[in-house]
């Protein structure tokens, strides 16, 4: 039967995610608008922004933060395409990001001491091999495939390479190891529901080094320039941004993060998304027609949580008909207003794939599961009438 309780927010997109609970535009401060961002009080804005971001993460005091262009994708560009070269590179790679880094490394830069060590959708490659001595790539969390790494501990304390981490859908809702990386980047429309186009990247003191001692054998593009004449550019940490920023796109980030800090930090952020993995959890269990697209529970992400149908006459059906169920079932679901945005990523295996992160209420997912069961239910009867 159709349930009759709604989520009270039915956006369970992946990203841009959720505003956070009680988010209204009218409480956002607009003195910066149309002003310059170079201006004294915008760019303290913006510096407030990486302040408090570092607090809220407890970033080691010596790593430098900084505002870049191009959401989280741009920041990680920038990162490759500014620090590898010198050193073989270990590329770790379970979903489409990944094979995204693996794709620009290869055929883009054109590195030749490439390794790539892969693994299918719901699973995790071998992060043993990573190699102390050679450069390594990862994301922390794989947005598309719901497969995150436990811990860091298979990175060497003392690796003599860099470590460069996506952390988009992670960071704010996982504990990081910050002392094993030495590159972090993310994006403002991930876990606290910021607004696109803006990205964060997080430099060690060994990242920095390697900036000002190599030189990129291939010509960097104005907006992936880190250093001026062989020196760090340091003003890009300070609040200064290479291209103009969107000062409400900044204020919205001051206020998902001032948001955070009152709920109780970092701790209760993880606590909540930890939460709407464990509610979608005791949901799975109970139903046989659905499970996780990672088998195994210690690698589940608890913000990308993606979700596999394993009824038979669903895995009978063509790739193309499996998507065509899953696209009918979202559709009836948005159409109630109860989910929005909850289809599996693109090149991912057909499933759904519904958001976990922090300022997503487990209270709405649990009230979700009822109708995902209605909307299964009333696609397969249809189809066998």
């Amino acid at each position: 039967m159709k349930p009759d309780v709604k989520p009270a927010n039915p956006n369970f997109s992946s990203g841009p995610t959720s505003k956070r609970p009680g988010w209204n535009p009218a409480t956002l401060n607009l003195e910066s608008l149309g002003r310059s961002h170079r201006a004294t009080g915008p760019r303290a804005r913006l510096r407030k922004v990486i302040e408090d971001s570092r607090q809220l993460l407890g970033i080691p005091e010596d790593y430098l933060l900084g505002i870049v262009p191009g959401s989280d994708t741009g920041a990680f560009e920038m990162a490759m395409w500014c620090l590898l070269g010198p050193r073989p590179v270990d590329i770790f790679a379970w979903e489409s990001f990944g094979q995204g880094w693996v794709t620009d490394i290869t055929r883009q830069l054109k590195l030749e001491n490439v390794n790539v060590y892969d693994a299918p959708y719901g699973e995790l490659p071998d992060l043993r091999s990573a190699n102390a001595e050679h450069d390594a790539i990862f994301t922390w969390n794989g947005t598309t495939s719901g497969v995150r790494v436990a811990n860091g501990d298979w990175i060497d304390a003392d690796r003599q390479g860099l470590v460069l981490c996506d952390a988009t859908s992670a960071v704010f809702a996982m504990p990081i190891d910050w002392h094993k990386l030495d590159v972090v980047t993310w994006s403002w429309q991930k876990v606290l529901g910021g607004e696109a186009a803006h990205g964060m990247l997080a430099l060690s003191p060994k990242a920095v080094a390697r900036l000002e001692s190599w030189e990129p054998i291939w010509p960097l593009p104005k907006l992936f320039r880190l250093t001026k004449s062989g020196k760090l550019d340091r003003e890009i940490f300070a609040g200064s941004t290479i291209n103009t920023p969107s000062m409400l796109a900044v204020e919205d980030q001051l206020d998902a993060l001032s948001w955070a800090d009152r709920i109780g930090g970092l701790p209760e952020l993880i606590a909540r998304s930890s939460r709407n993995l464990d509610t979608v959890s005791q949901w799975v269990a109970q139903t046989p027609w659905i499970e996780f697209l990672a088998a195994d529970a210690a690698i589940r992400s608890s913000t990308s949580i993606c979700l596999a149908i394993v009824d038979p006459w669903f895995t009978d059906q063509s790739e193309a008909s499996q998507r065509d169920i899953i696209k009918r079932m979202v559709t009836l679901l948005d159409q109630e207003n109860v989910a929005r945005d909850i289809e599996g990523y693109r090149d991912a295996p057909p499933g759904l794939r519904i958001w976990g992160g922090a300022t997503v209420e487990s209270d709405d997912i649990q009230k979700l599961t009822p109708w995902l069961n209605w909307a299964w239910d009333t696609i397969r009867s249809s189809e066998h009438e």
